[in-house]
């Protein structure tokens, strides 16, 4: 997935070395995310994001930077669900996921509130939407986090509530986490919004 920014490839262990220059910097940024330090950390990020491809949990991508052709992140669709569609409903059948959630995304310090993020989010819900076609997708986030709720905020997801105790945080304690969603209903005008952001 490719547009004016960023391109989104899919993750491999050729994209170690670039995530580990992209990780490089203020990790006081990465205080809530899990984002790999070093090249054996690399090595096991990316082992972990392609055991989950393969099991059909997760796609995941490193995000390149048009202009220069650098690394400058990583993001993927994970917790990809199929739901039980009984037979005779029109969903019966159907190959591509009903439902996904947006996460594990970071960025470079040197992309960080710049046009990366919100394009990213556009090609990835473009893809689940149009494509795949899912009735939902989420995002959760650290409710600490505050700098990532605001950016979620600002590209005009839902938010749904707070998740008690609902995962495991990068600093290893059980991390409450704000949940945000887009149904299929809702992503023509997310759409509109993100490209009038986009053309700002």
């Amino acid at each position: 997935m490719s547009g004016t920014h960023v391109r989104l490839e899919l993750l491999e262990h050729s994209h170690a070395a670039g995530l580990v220059t992209a990780a490089a910097g203020d990790a006081s940024l990465y205080r809530w995310s899990p984002v790999p330090q070093g090249r054996q950390q690399a090595e096991k990020y990316i082992d972990t994001a392609l055991a989950w491809q393969a099991a059909g949990t997760a796609v995941p991508f490193a995000i390149v930077r048009l202009a220069d052709a650098r690394v400058i992140g990583s993001t993927r669709f994970w917790n990809i669900e199929r739901w039980a569609w009984p037979e005779g409903h029109p969903f019966h059948g159907r190959t591509t996921p009903d439902a996904c959630e947006i996460g594990y995304t970071w960025y470079a310090p040197s992309a960080i509130r710049t046009a990366a993020n919100t394009e990213c989010k556009f090609l990835m819900l473009c893809y689940a939407f149009e494509s795949w076609k899912v009735l939902r997708v989420c995002f959760h986030t650290d409710v600490r986090n505050e700098r990532s709720r605001a950016a979620l905020a600002r590209i005009g997801v839902k938010p749904e509530g707070i998740l008690r105790a609902h995962r495991i945080a990068a600093d290893f304690i059980p991390r409450d986490s704000a949940r945000f969603s887009i149904t299929a209903s809702e992503w023509p005008s997310v759409k509109q919004h993100l490209l009038e952001l986009l053309a700002c």
